[in-house]
């Protein structure tokens, strides 16, 4: 892959005036920063050919050195999404700095992204989700008596039992993404409408529904972390480690991974293998694709159609191997 390393571009004047911009006019993620500074500094290595980073000129570039970048990465094996997502960010920079009259022209702005190659994300049926689910009641670590209060060994265990129950409920119940759960604050529960609030991407925030089951789950998880961390407010995180702080996105999936394996399923499914089998599951059983682009929190629809694919495949399956005639 050209340009593995990317060059420190974030004292140059043009690159500082766009991440404030993408900061405070964009309400850009940190992780979205990041991304647009890795593609930007890899474009600079790649154009610079070797010489420092103080020598490039952004105005210098033209249609020919951009093209070249992007082919240069298509010939070396990387995905046409990785690609196309490195022609969207110097192809948005380069617009403001057209703009910002820090140049002439955008040299990204006339070429095509990549043609993308459909892959149908993996999902669990039903029965699947039903075994990976009852994982941590049947895993459920068996100490000895409690003498020494709510903090001891015996009260964390019964409280991991718990959250990581609550935890797989709600991340199917809801098909929420896993930032989005892990940031999820006890103030963004509500247990009697059965809702909570999450904030998804660019920051936009939106209700999702809870199943019977998780809120069940997640009523019992509440309780229990209140009687092992007793705090006044609702600021406190809802899924919490043994030491009472915010369960981290790699921590969930640890633990998905844990309860995979124990399951007998892939082991190497991320927990958003449970936001696609909820969008497809709900599809299947005769939900709208816009209301469950509303449920998922997708800016497009085109997005969500991806899970009608999943259901037309499925379908497929059932008839091939059903039909007598197939």
């Amino acid at each position: 892959m050209p340009a593995e390393e990317p060059y420190d571009i974030s004292s140059d004047k043009c690159v500082v005036h766009f991440i404030k911009y993408l900061e405070n006019e964009r309400n850009a993620s940190p992780h979205t920063v990041s991304n647009y500074l890795l593609d930007m500094g890899q474009f600079v290595k790649f154009m610079s050919n070797g010489k420092p980073a103080g020598s490039f000129r952004w105005d210098d570039m033209d249609v020919f050195a951009a093209r070249k970048f992007l082919v240069e990465f298509q010939k070396r094996g990387s995905e046409s999404t990785t690609t196309g997502r490195k022609l969207a960010s110097l192809r948005s920079f380069y617009k403001f700095m057209v703009r910002e009259e820090y140049t002439d022209a955008n040299p990204f702005s006339g070429l095509r992204a990549p043609k993308r190659s459909r892959k149908l994300p993996e999902i669990l049926s039903v029965a699947e989700i039903d075994r990976l689910l009852e994982m941590p009641g049947k895993m459920k670590k068996h100490s000895g008596d409690d003498k020494g209060g709510l903090g001891t060994q015996k009260g964390i265990d019964e409280y991991v039992t718990l959250r990581d129950a609550a935890l797989l409920e709600v991340l199917y119940s809801t098909g929420a993404r896993v930032s989005e759960i892990a940031g999820l604050s006890e103030a963004a529960v509500d247990i009697l409408s059965g809702v909570i609030k999450v904030r998804g991407k660019g920051k936009k925030e939106r209700l999702a529904p809870l199943g019977g089951p998780a809120g069940r789950a997640l009523s019992a998880t509440l309780r229990k972390a209140d009687e092992l961390w007793p705090q006044k407010g609702k600021s406190r995180p809802v899924f919490l480690n043994v030491r009472g702080k915010a369960l981290t996105t790699r921590s969930i999936e640890r633990i998905m991974k844990k309860y995979l394996i124990a399951a007998g399923l892939n082991p190497n499914m991320s927990p958003h293998a449970l936001r696609h089998s909820f969008a497809t599951h709900m599809l299947d059983a005769g939900a709208d694709l816009r209301s469950v682009q509303e449920l998922l929190g997708h800016a497009s629809l085109s997005t969500t159609q991806i899970y009608t694919h999943i259901s037309i495949e499925r379908l497929r399956k059932v008839y091939e191997d059903a039909h007598p005639r197939a």
